[in-house]
């Protein structure tokens, strides 16, 4: 069995915290070769078998460097092909996407119209690094299907975004006729598959926000040593540790509620959901800080530190904005009072 420090120590050697965002096609090789596509995937269908604080654990790494690799979609997708009984080649399609070959899951809802003759015509928006997938895992009028990305009737858009991190493209259906042997689920098993595969989306965008937000601080701190005003290094004064101690407190809780919730088989999503909007917020609060401890600096596109906050800012949205989870979590905490 694979320890959860040998992985890490892998990827830290594979992705050094002085290199962000490193080539997304060379990364997405070396992802491949490493093997961390087939992590979730059961040793009985040629993976490796390993559990959410596997997957979880590197995702936090690649958090850190800001990768530029579609590594949570792409398991993502993995496990829906996975979780599918009626998927026709099921194994072969599971060999591929181990493979390599990128499927990503996509989890909102589509904007999609069925005509007479069974085409779907609309736009499934949202769909990160979709000019390297090879089918995308959408939500059809008929369930969870695979969209081939080079089908008749189908085109991508991209959709240009502040983070530089990311790509985001449409899938654009156009008189696209689904092929029944790509379906994953029936109308009826989409809800199922969506809300099994939730959870997992939550932890992966936790743990990216974590491993960034580290990152970031760690990022201030090796300034604030650098820095002299007054003929001392800023790090010694007073009011900036607190403010550095403060950064350090909002990750230290996230990192504590992520890791409960990992571990929790029985954990609800809106838990999960609280445990990535703490992740994100904390997040959000250490990038505004950062960059206002780097200075004038800190507000140049020359320095990184401003890529985190991009990242920070998309992370808050992605599987629903902090509102949503903050209310449905203290409902849920009413309720059990």
């Amino acid at each position: 069995m694979i320890e959860l420090n040998e992985l890490t120590d892998a990827a830290q050697k594979a992705f050094p915290a002085d290199a962000l965002s490193p080539s997304r096609d060379e990364s997405w090789q070396l992802v491949a070769e490493m093997g961390w596509l087939m992590v979730r995937l059961p040793e009985d269908d040629g993976g490796l078998g390993l559990g959410r604080e596997a997957s979880t654990a590197i995702h936090f790494e690649m958090g850190r460097v800001l990768a530029t690799t579609p590594l949570i979609p792409a398991q993502l997708g993995l496990q829906a092909v996975l979780a599918s009984d009626v998927l026709q080649d099921r194994a072969e399609w599971l060999e591929r996407l181990a493979g390599g070959e990128y499927a990503p899951l996509h989890l909102l809802p589509a904007r999609l119209e069925t005509a007479a003759d069974g085409t779907m015509s609309g736009t499934t928006g949202g769909v990160f690094d979709a000019d390297m997938a090879v089918a995308v895992v959408a939500k059809l009028p008929s369930g969870y299907a695979l969209v081939p990305t080079d089908a008749p009737g189908v085109s991508l858009v991209e959709r240009p975004i502040w983070d530089p991190s990311r790509r985001l493209f449409d899938v654009v259906l156009d008189g696209y006729a689904p092929d029944p042997s790509l379906a994953l689920t029936d109308a009826a098993g989409a809800a199922a598959l969506h809300d099994a595969l939730s959870p997992e989306a939550h932890l992966a965008i936790a743990a990216d926000c974590l491993g960034a937000a580290n990152a970031a601080l760690d990022l201030t701190i090796e300034y604030m040593k650098m820095r002299r005003q007054f003929d001392r290094p800023i790090a010694m004064f007073q009011a900036l540790k607190h403010r550095a101690a403060d950064m350090k407190t909002r990750i230290v809780i996230a990192e504590s509620l992520l890791w409960s919730r990992v571990r929790d088989e029985e954990a609800t999503l809106t838990q999960l959901g609280a445990a990535k909007t703490l992740a994100a917020e904390a997040f959000a609060f250490v990038t505004e800080e950062a960059i206002q401890l780097h200075g004038g600096i800190g507000l140049t596109e020359e320095h990184p530190i401003h890529r985190f906050m991009k990242r920070a800012m998309l992370n808050l949205q992605l599987c629903g904005p902090s509102d949503l989870w903050n209310e449905r979590s203290g409902r849920e905490a009413l309720a059990l009072a």
